[in-house]
Order: structure tokens, then C-alpha cells, then sequence
């Protein structure tokens, strides 16, 4: 199983208020799934995330990567483990305003491995043109469509073999064309046995995966 949550709680303080995010998610996902997760908003489903891509501590339980036991590691463990297991694609893309879609793509290079910058950018050419931008690769984000950067930002995800890609809404700001071809390129991912997660308040977009977990009040449905 290449995920396990079990019993994960999480409780945020405000002042003097505890607000309950998450009341005991127990849940498995094996490698190569596709999943869509969720719920409306304030239903704890970007919790989850948060806790599944090492952003956030759940507060009690116990979370299992790859039967590793992530609840147990230092911060520098958790950020090697987000750089090297997990790659990330967000709604607002998060790209590097003055940098290229090459240089972009290479920037979880920087933390890994050393590698010579033909290296680098030979696996980011590669990355790029599997996403159908190789005309693309020194454009920056300004010079792109919606899609076009979401496409860069998915490319910088695959770009140390992740064994789990999350996706936070990643059609969230894109127009229905453009979102049913970043979905295509999802469904292509996970044909090669990627394994993605992927948050979405849209059915339509929940449809594409092969499995939906519906999140309320903190709990799976």
C-alpha cells in the first residue's frame, strides 16, 4: 500500500477556540490509483492534502508513505521526502514569475543529487516536451496561457520520478478546454502507473479519476 492514514485527527488553535479539522480519517490508497477527493470547502479535504504531501503534522494518528511512518520525521527528513517522493501541482501554479518553463521545471533539480546543468536540462527539455511544450521551453509564465503553466507546473512535478503526485485543484483557474487537456495528460500519467491524488470540488473534473473519496466535517463519507 503506497498510502496509509489511520485514525489521522488534526486540531487547529485559534485564541482560545480549537477548531477540528480533521475527526479520525482512516483511508488506504494503493500505487498506481487515481483519486479524487471531495467535499466542499471547510470540509478538512486541504488538510488532508497538506498532511499527505508533508506541508502539515497531523495532530494524532499515524500517516504511512511507502510503510514508511511519515508522523515520525524531523522537518529535514519531511522536506527531503517532499522533494524526492512527491510532486506537487496547485491551482495558482506556482511558478517563478522571471524565470523559463526549462528553469522552472528544474528547480526540485537544485535540492537533489548534484547533476551538471546539461543534465538538468536535458531532463527538463524531456519533461516539457512530454507535456506537449517543446516549443514552449523558454517562455516565461507570462508568455503562457493558463494551461500552458499548469502543463510547466506538472512537468516540474514528474521531474524527480515521484512515487505520488498531488494535485490541489489544478483546474481550478483554467477555462473547460484547457482544463479537459491538463485531465488528459492526468489520465496519461496515471495509464503509466503514477500514482495521483487529486482534490476537486468539480464532479466533472472527479470523474476523470478512478475513485472518489467524499470528505464531510472532517470525516470520510
Amino acid at each position: 500500500m503506497l498510502i496509509k492514514l489511520e485514525d489521522i485527527k488534526k486540531t487547529y488553535r485559534m485564541g482560545e477556540v480549537e477548531i477540528q479539522a480533521l475527526r479520525g480519517v482512516t483511508l488506504a490508497i494503493a500505487a498506481g490509483e487515481f483519486v479524487a477527493i471531495m467535499g466542499s470547502s471547510g470540509s478538512g479535504k486541504t488538510t488532508i492534502m497538506n498532511i499527505l504531501g508533508c506541508l502539515d503534522r497531523p495532530s494524532s494518528g499515524q500517516y504511512l508513505l511507502e510503510d514508511q511512518d511519515i508522523t515520525q520525521q524531523n522537518d529535514d527528513q519531511l522536506a527531503t521526502i517532499r522533494n524526492r517522493r512527491i510532486g506537487f501541482v496547485f491551482q495558482s501554479f506556482n511558478l517563478l514569475a522571471r524565470t523559463s518553463a526549462l528553469e522552472n521545471v528544474e528547480i526540485p533539480l537544485l535540492y537533489g543529487p548534484h547533476k551538471s546543468r546539461q543534465e538538468k536540462n536535458q531532463i527538463a527539455a524531456s519533461l516539457l516536451t512530454r507535456v506537449g511544450l517543446a516549443g514552449r521551453v523558454h517562455h516565461h509564465p507570462s508568455q503562457l496561457s493558463g494551461g500552458e503553466q499548469q502543463r510547466v507546473a506538472i512537468a516540474r512535478a514528474l521531474v524527480n520520478h515521484p512515487s505520488l503526485i498531488l494535485a490541489d485543484e489544478p483546474t481550478g483557474n483554467l477555462d473547460t478546454r484547457s482544463s479537459a487537456e491538463i485531465m488528459s495528460i492526468f489520465e496519461a500519467l496515471h495509464a503509466e502507473g503514477i500514482t495521483i491524488v487529486m482534490v476537486t470540488h468539480e464532479a466533472d473534473i472527479a470523474r476523470y479519476a478512478r475513485r472518489v473519496i467524499t470528505v464531510k466535517d472532517g470525516m470520510v463519507q
